[in-house]
């Protein structure tokens, strides 16, 4: 509920949490590196997220719990004093999790949706704040996570609405992954992650808003989907393309 949330609290106590939250999230960051539970095999494309040291709409794929770690760490590669990464949240990820879980979920900069229409108006004047201070916002665009699925995925056009109504560029970051000889606790094989960052998309000044959302999207998509070809060494198709013969039934 709107009562229920300040998205971007001035307070000292407020202030305190969060950098308490982020020691804890490095602590655990880590630790999961040192365990192999996480592993960051290269960064590319650094230079494109220092292009847009001004703050933009970081898009990424959304495939495991651990992913915004492995993107809090790649942002943290590019030369950009004193700027921030808010990320979006779903309000089951804000609201659900007890103890540790919770605090990183409330107090590491993030900005939950809400089935709330009043909650939601609170949420957009917040991330227009965040863009307007020239900081950054990760959004994954997918709106859903699927473990270890290496393809793009059809995007939602809300991040790149952010981005036009706020004339901000929008930063594609894709990550691949390939096998590690580490087996977790499932018997699956860890994923080292490459994180690429693809050139920054601006919104074009003589578009309306919602041509520039779905142009940025479309191009964003593009981005993603090179990344992917480049990486994988194959095309980029989907089971679904295969069209299937719909054989018939015979009459009885």
């Amino acid at each position: 509920m709107p009562e229920d949330i300040n998205y971007l609290p001035r307070s000292l106590k407020s202030k305190t949490q969060t950098k308490y939250a982020f020691k804890v999230a490095r602590w655990f960051v880590n630790m999961l590196i040192k365990k192999k539970q996480l592993i960051i095999k290269e960064y590319k494309g650094i230079e494109n997220l220092e292009k847009v040291a001004d703050g933009a709409v970081i898009t990424c794929n959304h495939f495991n719990a651990f992913d915004s770690f492995a993107i809090q760490l790649a942002f943290e590669q590019g030369k950009l004093k004193k700027k921030k990464m808010y990320r979006v949240i779903r309000e089951g990820n804000y609201t659900g999790f007890p103890g540790f879980y919770g605090v990183l979920m409330r107090h590491c900069n993030t900005l939950p949706l809400s089935s709330n229409f009043k909650t939601m108006e609170k949420f957009i004047a917040a991330v227009d704040r965040v863009l307007e201070k020239n900081q950054f916002v990760l959004v994954y665009p997918e709106q859903g996570m699927w473990w270890n699925y290496r393809k793009p995925r059809p995007l939602q056009k809300g991040a790149f609405t952010f981005a036009a109504r706020n004339n901000k560029p929008v930063l594609p970051v894709f990550i691949t992954m390939e096998d590690s000889d580490v087996l977790d606790d499932d018997g699956f094989y860890v994923q080292e992650y490459t994180v690429h960052f693809c050139e920054p998309i601006y919104p074009d000044p003589n578009k309306k808003r919602a041509q520039n959302s779905c142009g940025m999207r479309d191009k964003n998509y593009e981005a993603w989907k090179a990344v992917y070809e480049q990486t994988y060494g194959e095309k980029l198709t989907y089971s679904c393309d295969e069209k299937q013969p719909i054989k018939e039934k015979k009459a009885l």
